[in-house]
C-alpha cells in the first residue's frame, strides 16, 4: 500500500512539473522571441534619405511595394519606401544573402550627402581609396556608394520652361539601359532616378539589358533587388554573349513595348520634367530624334554641373577623322529656332542619351547590326536620319546628368579598333566623296575589310536619301571642309630642311604650338593643313596665330584676328603683313616649334602644298 501511494506522489509531482514548466519554457521562448525581432527590427532601421522611413525585418517572405509616382518636382520628391517584409514562410538562403547584403549598401548610405547635386569630398584614407578605386572604376565609386540612390538634383531648367504646360495624352515610353559591369551604386541610381522622376502613366518600361556582365553583385542580388524593391515595368534582360552597346540596344529595342524608345546609359540621372518635353516634340514630329541636354556629373565628386537657368548649351558635330565634337550654336541655328527653348537643330548626338519614335526607329534603319561592340554607331543614325528626311535635335527643357568617364572601365573583345572599323562602314555608306578626308586621317582604315555593306546601301537607295554635299550646305555649313574654298592644303613642305608643319600628335581640343617634323611620305592626319580663302593657316577647328616670342600657336580660329591672317606670296613665302613676318624653318630641328621671323631670300622661308587651288596655282605662273 505505502509502494502504491509513493508511486501516486511521484506521478502528481510529474504533472504538476509538466503543467508547470511547458507553459512556463512556452512563454520564457514568446517573450525571447518578441525582444528578439524587437531589437532586430531596430537594428536594420533604415534612414536612407534622413526621412526615418523604417523598416520590419522578421526574416520571412518579401512583399513587393506598390510603387507611387507623382508629377512633383526634383526637391519635393520622396525617397522610394524600402519594402515591409511580411510574416510568412522563411527566406530562402540565397536570398537572405542578398538581404544583408543590400542592407550593408543601405547602411553605408550617409543621409543628405551629395543632395541637390553637391559636390562629395572625400579626405583622409577614405580620400586616398577613391583615388585608387577610380584607376579601375573610372569615377568615384566610394563617393557615389555613400550618395543615396534617390538623391535630389536641382532644377537646372530655364525659366520659361517651368511655364510650359505638356498634354496628358502623351506616347508613352520604354526606357532603355545598356550596361556591362556597371557599379552597382551608379546602375541602381539611374533606375531610381527615372522612376522618380517620370510620370508613371508614361513610363510604360525600363528594360534593363545586361550585356554579359561578369560582376557578382550584378547577378543574383540584382535580380532580388528588382524583385523586392522596384516595380514589375523594370524588366531584365540578360545576353549569353557579349554583343556590346549596338547589337544589345536592338535586343532592347525588339523587347519594348512603349510608343517612343529612350535610349539612356546606364550611370545618368534625370532632371525635373525631363521626360515630358521630349515626348511632346515627337508627338508634333514623329520624324524627330530628340536629345535632352546633358549636364556633366562630375566623375570626381558626383557634382551636378549646371548653369541653373541658362541656355548656354552647345550641339553636336563631327572632325573629319570620325569623332563626334560639340560646338557652339551658330548664329544662323539661333535665329531659326525663334524661342530660346525651342528645339534646335544639331548635326550630329552623342548617341548615349536620345528618344525616338519607335516605329520610326525602325523604318528609318534601327542601327546597323554588322557594327561590332561600339564607336560609330552615333555619327552614322546622326547622317542617315538628317539625309532621310528626319532632324536631330537638342531639347532645352530637357535635361539630364551624365558621368562622362576618362576612359572606358570595361574591355573589348577581340581588342579590335571597333570605333575605327565601325566608322569606316558609316563613311563608306553615307559621306560619298567627302570620304577620302576621313581616309587622310585614317589611311590604315582604307583597305581594311569591314563588312558587307550592300544593305545598307540599299537601305540608303531605298528612303531616297540626299547626299552628304547637301548635308554639309543645310545641316552643317560652318564645318570646315579642308579641301573645299580653299586657296592650297595638304602637307606643308620646306625644301632646305625637308620639314613639314606638324600637330606633334596634339589634339584639336586645345591651344598647341606647332612644330616641324620629317615629312611622311603621304599626307597624314598631323601634317593635313589648309591655306583658306580668307588667308588662315588652319585646321578644323585651330588657327596658326603669332604669339609674343614669335612662336606660331594654334589656336581657336577668329576673322578679326590679324595675327591668323597669312598671304602666300610668289615666292612661296607665308606672309603675314600685320606683324611684317615669315614663317621660317631656319635652325629648325624635328620636333622644335615653328617661328616667324623678318622676310627674307632664304630658303629655309619657302614652303610649299601638296595641292594649290587654280587660283593660287595662277600666283606661280606669273613668276
Amino acid at each position: 500500500m505505502f509502494g502504491l501511494n509513493s508511486m501516486r506522489r511521484r506521478r502528481l509531482w510529474f504533472k504538476i512539473f509538466i503543467i508547470f514548466t511547458i507553459p512556463s519554457v512556452i512563454l520564457w521562448w514568446y517573450l525571447h522571441q518578441t525582444k528578439f525581432k524587437a531589437s532586430e527590427s531596430q537594428r536594420l532601421r533604415i534612414d536612407e534619405d534622413g526621412k526615418n522611413e523604417y523598416v520590419e525585418y522578421i526574416n520571412n517572405v518579401i512583399k513587393k511595394p506598390a510603387y507611387t509616382n507623382s508629377k512633383e518636382s526634383t526637391h519635393q520628391r520622396k525617397a522610394i519606401v524600402v519594402p515591409v517584409i511580411n510574416r510568412g514562410r522563411s527566406l530562402p538562403h540565397k536570398d537572405r544573402e542578398f538581404e544583408v547584403m543590400i542592407r550593408k549598401d543601405l547602411a553605408n548610405i550617409v543621409p543628405g550627402l551629395g543632395d541637390n547635386g553637391a559636390a562629395v569630398e572625400l579626405s583622409g584614407e577614405e580620400g586616398k581609396l577613391a583615388q585608387e578605386v577610380m584607376k579601375k572604376e573610372a569615377f568615384n565609386l566610394i563617393a557615389s556608394n555613400k550618395v543615396s540612390y534617390n538623391r535630389t538634383i536641382v532644377d537646372a531648367r530655364h525659366p520659361l520652361c517651368k511655364s510650359v504646360q505638356y498634354d496628358d495624352d502623351l506616347p508613352d515610353v520604354s526606357v532603355i539601359i545598356i550596361f556591362n559591369n556597371e557599379a552597382w551604386s551608379s546602375l541602381i541610381r539611374t533606375i531610381h532616378s527615372v522612376l522618380n522622376g517620370s510620370p508613371a502613366h508614361l513610363l510604360k518600361q525600363i528594360i534593363l539589358v545586361d550585356d554579359k556582365s561578369d560582376r557578382e553583385e550584378l547577378m543574383g542580388k540584382l535580380e532580388y533587388y528588382m524583385r523586392t524593391r522596384l516595380p514589375n515595368k523594370v524588366i531584365l534582360h540578360r545576353l549569353t554573349q557579349r554583343s556590346g552597346l549596338i547589337r544589345a540596344r536592338l535586343e532592347g529595342a525588339k523587347l519594348a513595348t512603349g510608343e517612343v524608345l529612350m535610349f539612356l546609359d546606364s550611370h545618368c540621372e534625370v532632371g525635373t520634367q525631363w521626360l515630358e518635353p521630349l515626348l511632346h516634340r515627337i508627338k508634333e514630329e514623329r520624324t524627330a530624334v530628340v536629345v535632352p541636354i546633358i549636364d556633366v556629373i562630375d566623375d570626381g565628386t558626383l557634382e551636378y554641373m549646371h548653369n541653373e537657368g541658362s541656355l548656354l548649351f552647345q550641339i553636336g558635330g563631327f572632325s573629319w577623322s570620325g569623332h563626334f565634337t560639340w560646338h557652339d550654336i551658330p548664329d544662323s541655328e539661333l535665329s531659326r529656332r525663334g524661342s530660346v527653348i525651342a528645339p534646335t537643330w544639331s548635326p550630329t548626338m552623342a548617341g548615349g542619351l536620345f528618344a525616338i519614335d519607335a516605329d520610326y526607329f525602325w523604318e528609318s534603319g534601327s542601327y546597323d547590326d554588322k557594327m561590332d561592340l561600339w564607336g560609330g554607331e552615333n555619327l552614322e543614325m546622326s547622317f542617315r536620319i538628317w539625309q532621310c528626311g528626319g532632324t536631330v535635335e537638342t531639347i532645352p527643357c530637357s535635361r539630364v546628368g551624365h558621368i562622362f568617364r576618362s576612359f572606358h572601365p570595361y574591355s573589348f573583345p577581340g581588342h579590335k579598333d571597333t570605333h575605327g572599323i565601325n566608322t569606316a562602314r558609316t563613311v563608306e555608306v553615307w559621306m560619298d566623296d567627302y570620304k577620302e578626308l576621313f581616309y587622310m586621317h585614317r589611311p590604315d582604315l582604307k583597305d581594311i575589310d569591314i563588312g558587307d555593306i550592300s544593305q545598307r546601301k540599299e537601305l540608303r537607295k531605298r528612303l531616297k536619301c540626299k547626299s552628304f554635299k547637301w548635308y554639309l550646305e543645310n545641316i552643317y555649313p560652318d564645318k570646315f571642309v579642308l579641301n573645299e574654298n580653299v586657296q592650297a592644303y595638304g602637307r606643308v613642305r620646306n625644301e632646305a630642311t625637308d620639314l613639314c608643319y606638324d600637330t606633334l600628335q596634339h589634339g584639336e581640343d586645345s591651344e598647341y604650338n606647332v612644330g616641324v617634323y620629317a615629312c611622311h611620305k603621304t599626307i597624314f592626319s598631323s601634317q593635313l593643313f589648309s591655306l583658306s580663302n580668307d588667308g588662315q593657316i588652319r585646321r578644323e577647328e585651330t588657327c596658326a596665330t603669332i604669339i609674343s616670342s614669335n612662336e606660331i600657336k594654334m589656336e581657336k580660329c577668329s576673322p578679326h584676328s590679324k595675327k591668323q591672317i597669312w598671304r602666300l606670296t610668289k615666292n612661296g613665302h607665308l606672309r603675314n603683313d600685320a606683324m611684317e613676318l615669315c614663317l621660317d624653318a631656319e635652325a629648325l630641328g624635328v620636333g622644335d616649334t615653328l617661328k616667324a621671323s623678318k622676310c627674307n631670300n632664304s630658303p629655309t622661308q619657302i614652303w610649299s602644298w601638296d595641292y594649290y587651288s587654280p587660283q593660287a596655282a595662277d600666283i606661280f605662273k606669273e613668276m
